[in-house]
């Protein structure tokens, strides 16, 4: 089964922009960054996909809308993006990319749901 870790409480650390687990118990320890990135429309969310040491199951590290602003500054003036559970850090790489191009994808499409396209269109109008 596939395991989703929603990521919130955005807050930056010098360059650095931190997204912890919203479930204190999660932990990040056995994941690896893949440098992907999904939509789920249905849930609102951009999702990065990590992987876990020895499966071949992808871990959905959901970017729900509370945490859009931040990754906007983040993608804008080119920073990095990690997240942190009680255990672990894993930088979210090549996120500034993907989020680009799924940007590039939304804005104006109305495939991926009103409540999605509006979100994205008031958040990352001015680009």
């Amino acid at each position: 089964m596939r395991k989703i870790i929603e990521l919130g409480r955005p807050e930056w650390e010098g360059d650095t922009l931190v997204l912890h687990c919203s479930d204190p118990s999660v932990s990040l320890e056995h994941l690896r960054p893949c440098g992907q990135m999904i939509v789920d429309s249905d849930a609102c969310a951009f999702i990065y996909l990590a992987e876990v040491d020895g499966e071949d199951d992808y871990t959905y590290l959901f970017l729900p809308v509370p945490v859009w602003h931040g990754l906007r500054s983040a993608v804008l003036e080119h920073k990095r993006v990690v997240a942190v559970s009680k255990d672990a850090k894993l930088e979210l790489v090549q996120l500034e990319d993907e989020f680009r191009y799924l940007l590039e994808n939304i804005r104006g499409n109305s495939n991926y749901g009103n409540k999605m396209l509006e979100n994205v269109e008031a958040i990352f109008s001015v680009e």
